[in-house]
């Protein structure tokens, strides 16, 4: 029978059989296995992080959309603590007269024109002292025949009662009247000693000068524009039409000034 010899080994062997085989990335391979490699690092702008900012902006993207196409707002209006109100004391309106009316309202004409009114100030330039003011004025006038002025003697009618003759006083103008919501001041230029006049005057932007000045405007060109004509031709076709109507065959309808 042979004998088993046990043949002595080196401690440093020994130790380098024990110890553990380090794979790649520090992990430790089994035996007879390669060690698992390491995950790849993640990509970077794919994080999770990114997705959401993502996400955020096209929610954004999608609210602002909806704002401005259907005027949606996506918060509760706050209202201002800040805010001024405007509140109407005026005491009732008082009545002071009623006038009967007389007259025929034959024509109307509606105007427009640019108001261009420049104040300045001798030896000084107009950046110190001056003031240019462009203003729209929006109105109208119109021209009415008055039936109070007609004389006596001024209608009359043949004995058969087909013809008739009726002599008027001459259409007239009715004041420019400016219709303050049409009406607007395109710029205003002021010099420098005038803003700061401003500050101590209790009304430094008044329009009053500058509605005077387009109602004269607007009264001169409806005396240009033939408005009186106009209303004398649509009261002659008015009084012509009814009298028609009463069984008269003839109607004659003359204008002349009244009597001074």
């Amino acid at each position: 029978m042979r004998k088993r010899t046990d043949t002595p080994t080196d401690a440093t062997d020994t130790q380098e059989l024990a110890r553990p085989a380090w794979g790649a990335g520090g992990t430790v391979a089994r035996d007879g296995q390669e060690p698992p490699s390491s995950p790849p690092p993640p990509e970077r702008g794919r994080g999770p992080g990114t997705r959401v900012l993502l996400a955020l902006v096209l929610v954004a993207a999608v609210v602002a959309g909806a704002a401005l196409l259907g005027h949606w707002s996506p918060w509760p209006s706050l209202r201002n603590p800040f805010s001024t109100r405007s509140v109407d004391r005026s005491p009732p309106v008082v009545l002071k007269a009623i006038e009967d009316l007389h007259v025929y309202k034959a024509a109307s004409g509606n105007y427009q024109l640019l108001v261009d009114l420049e104040k300045d100030t001798k030896y000084l330039p107009s950046f110190v002292k001056g003031e240019r003011t462009l203003f729209v004025a929006v109105g109208s006038v119109d021209a009415e025949v008055d039936f109070s002025g007609i004389e006596k003697g001024a209608i009359k009618v043949s004995d058969d009662r087909r013809r008739v003759s009726i002599t008027l006083p001459h259409a007239r103008l009715t004041k420019a009247r400016i219709d303050p919501d049409a009406s607007y001041v395109v710029s205003r230029e002021r010099g420098v000693l005038d803003r700061l006049g401003s500050v101590l005057s209790d009304n430094p932007t008044s329009e009053r000068e500058l509605y005077q000045l387009a109602a004269r405007k607007l009264g001169a060109a409806a005396v240009q524009s033939g408005l009186v004509a106009r209303a004398e031709a649509n009261t002659r076709a008015m009084l012509e039409g009814m009298l028609h109507s009463l069984g008269f065959t003839t109607v004659t309808v003359t204008f002349r000034d009244p009597p001074t």
